[in-house]
C-alpha cells in the first residue's frame, strides 16, 4: 500500500514506492494506494496509469497506524467517502484522456481498471450496505471489481476466513461486479472451498440468496455456530461458484509460483528472481529479503524449505550480490538431485 498523500507530495516517495522495469514489456500492474480525500487518490492515480494497468483503494489495512488516519480498515465505516473517492478517481483518469469505461474498455490499450478491496463487518448488513453504495448503478458501476478479504478488522490473521461470509456476499453481488478473495490462499490445492475458477469438484447444495431480495442475516444459535465453525475446517463444505479470482499476500513471498502450481518455492524462482534483480537492482537488504522468505517453509500444507534454518542464517550474513550468488550456487550443487 503507497500512501497517496506523500506519494503526490514528494518525489523521494515516488522513487522508492513506485519502480518499474524499463526491459520490454510490463506485465499487468495495480497500484494499490492508501488515502482518505478523494483530490488526493485522484492526483496520485493520475501519476502511476501511464506505468500501470490500474489503482485500487485499500479498505482492509487493519494495522493500527493505518486505521488511526482513517486509512485502511477504518474506511469501511466510511461508505459514502471511499464512493467519493473512487468516483473522484475515475473521473480524474476520464479527463486525463484513459479509458475508465469498464467492461467496454477491456482491450483498449488506454483502458484503465479502478478497484476497492475491503475486509467485512461482525454485522453483514453493513458490509452489503458499504458494498452497495461504492458499487453504485449497475448500468454504470463505480469500480472494475472487488477483492474481498473475508475477516473484520480485529480479527487475527491467525483465524480462518469467513467462508460463510464470503459465499453470502458473492452470491449477491457476483453477478454485479467480478469479486477476488484475498486471504488464506495459501496453495491453489488446498483452498477450504470449491470453485470454477479451480479442478472441477462435485456440486454441493449451498444456502444462497437471492439478489432480487433483500437479504436477511440469521442469528444462528448455539447449534448451528458449533456447526458453522466445523464447516470453516472442511475444505468440501462451501463451494464458491462466483468467485472469479484470488489474491494473495504473504503466501507469495513466500511462494512466487504459487499460481504456476507449485506447492512451496521452487528453485527455479529463486533463480528468476535473481536474474530480475541483477538486471534491475534492489537494495541488497531488500533481496536478502525475499531471498529468506523464498528459501523457508511457505504458508501452505507443504513446509519443504530449500534452505535450513541454519542455511539462511549463514545466507543473510553475506555482505554483497556477488558473495550472495556464490552461496547459492554452492547450495544448489550440494542439492542439484534434490532441485
Amino acid at each position: 500500500m503507497i500512501l497517496a498523500k506523500e506519494f503526490n507530495r514528494n518525489r523521494f516517495a515516488r522513487d522508492s514506492d513506485f519502480t518499474i522495469s524499463t526491459n520490454g514489456p510490463q506485465p499487468p500492474t495495480i497500484v494499490q494506494f492508501g488515502a482518505n480525500v478523494p483530490q488526493e487518490l485522484a492526483r496520485a492515480s493520475s501519476l502511476v496509469v501511464p506505468f500501470s494497468s490500474g489503482v485500487d483503494l485499500n479498505c482492509g489495512c487493519p494495522q493500527s497506524w493505518a486505521c488511526a488516519e482513517t486509512m485502511g480498515a477504518a474506511l469501511m465505516e466510511k461508505r459514502e467517502l471511499v464512493r467519493d473517492m473512487v468516483i473522484e478517481t475515475r473521473e480524474q483518469l476520464r479527463r486525463d484522456g484513459w479509458g475508465v469505461g469498464k467492461d467496454k474498455d477491456i482491450d483498449n490499450p488506454k483502458g484503465r481498471s479502478v478497484s476497492v478491496k475491503i475486509r467485512v463487518h461482525k454485522d453483514l448488513r453493513k458490509t452489503m450496505d458499504f458494498i452497495t453504495t461504492v458499487l453504485g448503478p449497475d448500468q454504470d458501476r463505480h469500480i472494475d471489481w472487488l477483492t474481498i478479504h473475508p475477516r473484520t478488522r480485529s480479527t487475527p490473521s491467525s483465524t480462518p476466513i469467513n467462508l460463510e461470509a464470503l459465499e453470502l456476499l458473492t452470491s449477491i453481488f457476483g453477478d454485479r461486479v467480478p469479486i477476488l478473495l484475498s486471504g488464506d490462499v495459501f496453495a491453489l490445492n488446498a483452498l477450504p472451498f470449491t470453485s470454477p475458477l479451480l479442478t472441477p469438484t462435485p456440486t454441493f447444495t449451498t444456502t444462497t440468496t437471492s439478489s432480487s431480495s433483500p437479504p436477511t442475516i440469521p442469528t444462528p444459535s448455539s447449534a448451528e455456530a458449533e456447526k458453522t465453525n466445523n464447516n470453516n475446517n472442511n475444505p468440501l463444505t462451501y463451494h464458491i461458484p462466483k468467485l472469479a479470482g484470488l489474491m494473495s499476500a504473504r503466501a507469495l513471498l513466500c511462494n512466487p509460483a504459487l499460481y504456476a502450481g507449485h506447492t512451496a518455492c521452487p528453485w527455479s524462482a529463486v533463480e528468476s528472481f535473481l536474474n530480475h534483480a541483477a538486471r534491475g537492482p534492489l537494495p541488497f537488504k531488500l533481496v536478502l529479503h525475499h531471498l529468506s522468505e523464498m528459501c523457508a517453509p511457505g504458508m501452505g500444507p507443504d513446509k519443504s524449505a530449500l534452505l535450513a534454518r541454519q542455511e539462511r542464517a549463514e545466507m543473510m550474513r553475506c555482505g554483497n550480490m556477488l558473495d550472495l550468488i556464490d552461496f547459492l550456487d554452492g547450495k544448489r550443487e550440494v542439492r542439484r538431485d534434490q532441485f
